[in-house]
Order: C-alpha cells, then structure tokens, then sequence
C-alpha cells in the first residue's frame, strides 16, 4: 500500500502514535516536522547515531530552528564515548509513549522500528571484557573473523555486511552460550504494536536519492562539519561509539593531512550511498506491512 504525501497529513489520525522510516536524506524528518505543525505532537528520534552530542551536523541533526518549530526528543542526548543500544533506546523511550504529546517517530535505525513494534529480547549486558576482545579481533584480523564462529542460525538472519551487528551477535554467542536467533526467538511482547500506529516507510529509489545524498554534504561541509569534527578532535578515537557517524573518519583524516577535503568528502558521500542500500534492504524486507510513501513526491 502506498500514499500521495500531499494527502498524507489531513488522513492522519491526530491521536495514534505516527512512525516514520526511510533512508538517509529520503526527507523524513520534514515530514515528522510538518506533522507536528499541523496536528500537534512532539517530534521523537529513531536513528542510533543521532543521540550523540557530538555530531549535530555530520548526523543531519534537526536544527536549532526546527527545534522552535516543534518539541524534539532523545536528540543528542547521549555523551559521545557511552554505548547506546536499542535497549537503552526503548527504555528512554517509554514514558513519552504515554503522552500528554502523541509521539511522532522519525528515524532510519529499522532496528529501533522493529523493537518497538515486535518486541525485544532481553538479553543480558555484554560484560567489558567480551567486548574488549571483540574490538581487539576486529582490529587484528577484521570483523569478518568473527563471522565463521556465530551459529547457523545467527548467521542466516542477521546482515553479515555490518560489522556492528556481527560483533553484537558474537558477544551474545560468548556471554549467553545461547545464538543470538534463539534470543529473538523468545522475544517478549512489543510495547507498541505496528497495529496501534500510522506507520509509514519512505521509498527512496536510488536514482533519485543518490544526488540528494551529495547535496547533503557539502551542504553539511558549509554549515561546518569540518568544524565539528576539528572540536571532536582532540578526543577523537574510531573506537568510540559516536564515531560510527559516517564521514566523521573521513574529517578526521582531512584535519591529519591524511585528505584532501574533496577526497574525504568524496569519500564519505560513497559511505552514505552504500549504508543507504543497505537501510532500503532492510525496510523492503522488514517493513513490509508499512504504509509506502514515494520519496519522490515529497
């Protein structure tokens, strides 16, 4: 099923929870916004990278005048060198489920999405020791290495191309003894059921948001991203959770000399493309009982 975003806000019911998914720079968080405007509600985040502090630009934040506009919430909210998992996610989620705003939830984390509307397993915490010998194999011999050692069942539901839900599903293997499927497997119920939402995946052909991706960069690069990352540098380590921001890597190495800023840029505009591939697998093949809205006529 699909909808005409021109006729999409005056059929919203202004009561039920309304969620938003799509790719990177689909145009999502506009949407999000103008329902806010129009029908009230607070504007709540659903990207795992957008919670960090340290990275408003480089992560497309919502500007401070968006904020004015409407109520935003978990936006940078998290300091940049804490781990933030879906767990954390839904427990500061929870008391804005209940009002007194109707929840509007806007995002591209699917698995953020996929907990709230299917339920979470609750898996115990990955001790710092486990987790250190994961980034220590990761750095010595790659994620991949990792792969080989998960069980069957593991292996065939999760995306083997991201090396954080490879090492996720490994650390569980190590600390539970138990696969991370069989964890899903016993999943509780949801705290938001898809059926008691307005929910609604964006479809952003590649042809069409490819340019959109590298418009948003350099537009990134003059709002001054580069800044940002030249005040994240003095702290900055690719082992810290805030530094999955895509592109951040590539500032850091155009601060070092190690770039030029069109080779960086470059660069990360081909990152940005690619996890957009893989955010549009994701929502093709797990969202498929969701509302399709063609990014296009936006």
């Amino acid at each position: 099923m699909s909808v005409e975003f021109s006729n999409l806000i005056s059929s919203l019911d202004p009561v039920r929870p309304v969620l938003i998914a799509g790719p990177t720079a689909s145009g999502k968080s506009e949407l999000a916004l103008r329902i806010a405007e129009a029908q009230g509600g607070v504007v709540i985040n659903a990207d795992a990278i957008q919670v960090y502090e340290n990275w408003r630009i480089l992560t497309a934040r919502p500007s401070e005048e968006d904020e004015t506009r409407a109520p935003h919430l978990l936006y940078g909210h998290v300091a940049g060198h804490i781990p933030y998992s879906v767990g954390d996610w839904l427990r500061d989620l929870e008391p804005h489920l209940t009002g007194p705003a109707r929840p509007i939830i806007v995002g591209g984390t699917g698995l953020y999405f996929s907990a709230l509307t299917a339920g979470l397993a609750q898996i115990p915490e990955t001790p710092a020791a486990t987790r250190d010998t994961a980034m220590a194999r990761i750095a010595q011999d790659g994620y991949q290495s990792l792969i080989q050692e998960l069980d069957p069942e593991t292996r065939a539901r999760i995306d083997l191309n991201n090396p954080m839900r490879v090492q996720r599903a490994w650390e569980v293997l190590q600390t539970t003894g138990k696969g991370l499927a069989d964890w899903q497997d016993d999943t509780p119920p949801p705290r938001l059921p898809l059926s008691d939402t307005q929910a609604f995946v964006f479809d952003a052909p590649k042809d069409w948001l490819t340019p959109r991706i590298e418009r948003r960069f350099a537009q990134m690069i003059a709002l001054g991203a580069l800044d940002e990352a030249r005040a994240n540098h003095p702290t900055w380590s690719p082992d810290l959770p805030s530094a999955k921001a895509i592109g951040a890597a590539e500032l850091m190495a155009v601060l070092d000399g190690e770039k030029t800023l069109d080779q960086g840029c470059e660069r990360a505009t081909i990152l940005t493309r690619q996890f957009a591939k893989r955010q549009r697998t994701w929502f093709r093949s797990r969202m498929q009982n969701w509302t399709r809205i063609d990014a296009t006529e936006t």
